[in-house]
């Protein structure tokens, strides 16, 4: 299960719409290294007041890594944490994870690290098991 989610939350969530904040909060809960990496590059975006922000550590284990693809392979999940930051994320290999402010997408430096040069730019023989 990629998600912790509350019995009271899940109930809500069977009988109808649940608030977002609900939901970003499970997602915080459910997976803090995401959470942590996410608010990161979210905090360093609006620090530097530039455009892009990344991060390309490595998590420390398979299990941080897995909460990244949970978090960033998930529509809703990856939706939630763009809204709740104002930023667009981008993923590539597995761990590196970038924030572009809303107005930089579609400009060069987005396109340059969602193109398929850029992912491929981006590997490394260390990271043929990721």
């Amino acid at each position: 299960m990629s998600l912790d989610v509350p019995t009271a939350l899940l109930e809500r969530a069977e009988a109808g719409e649940v608030d977002e904040a609900e939901f970003v909060t499970c997602v915080r809960d459910s997976l803090p290294y995401a959470w942590a990496v996410v608010s990161e590059v979210a905090a360093d975006l609006k620090r530097d007041g530039g455009q892009f922000a990344d991060h390309a550590v490595p998590p420390p284990s398979e299990a941080e890594r897995g909460q990244l693809l949970r978090a960033l392979a998930s529509d809703a999940i990856r939706g939630g944490l763009e809204r709740h930051f104002g930023v667009k994320l981008a993923f590539q290999n597995c761990h590196r994870v970038a924030a572009f402010d809303p107005s930089a997408v579609n400009g060069a430096r987005f396109r340059a690290f969602i193109s398929p040069r850029g992912h491929m730019l981006n590997q490394s023989p260390k990271l043929s098991e990721c």
